[in-house]
């Protein structure tokens, strides 16, 4: 069975890719580095957003246990514009429902799906790995688990925490999406 825990970043001072993790969010990534530890989860892989939130949230627990954080770009923050938007919320949803909607110089769900779904289809194919992390953004993390549950959309990605975990487990075509971090 192929396991993929989905890590969604701890609190950051902004949106900036290169914000910091707040006081709280720092004492949250060592939260996780417990979480991990304490479920005795043995990680062939961690692989994480070159955003410093995300870097900074799987970071105690890769240095407790001695595995190097793999930086992809597939894993960056999905840009909804290029521009400001007043009404992003809105442009987000709808996003959500149409996945192959975009504003001008925005990724729409497809595309950001696209992105990184090869590195998803990597890892789950790489017989070397049997339980990985993968550190991102609640947008991308909701596109993504919503390719394994066709229920997980829009109105699950506000009920996204910061940490949040959720596990996809794969066992042979069985596949189930489970949330696990309960704040």
């Amino acid at each position: 069975m192929r396991k993929i825990y989905f890590v969604r970043h701890c609190i950051a001072d902004g949106q900036h890719k290169d914000s910091p993790l707040t006081t709280i969010g720092m004492r949250q990534a060592h939260l996780l580095s417990n979480f991990f530890s304490k479920h005795d989860v043995k990680i062939d892989k961690i692989i994480s957003s070159p955003y410093l939130r995300a870097i900074e949230s799987i970071k105690p627990y890769a240095e407790k246990e001695n595995i190097e954080i793999e930086i992809d770009d597939r894993l960056k923050e999905r840009i909804l514009s290029d521009e400001p938007i007043d009404d992003w919320i809105e442009i987000l949803e709808h996003s959500f429902s149409d996945h192959d909607f975009a504003l001008p110089g925005g990724e729409s769900s497809n595309d950001a799906i696209s992105r990184v779904k090869p590195l998803l289809e990597s890892t789950l194919n790489d017989e070397s790995i049997e339980q990985a992390i993968i550190v991102s953004h609640g947008n991308l993390l909701a596109l993504l688990l919503n390719q394994y549950d066709d229920n997980f959309g829009f109105n699950e990605w506000k009920e996204l925490s910061n940490p949040d975990v959720y596990l996809l487990s794969i066992d042979n075509n069985n596949t189930s999406v489970k949330c696990l971090w309960n704040t």
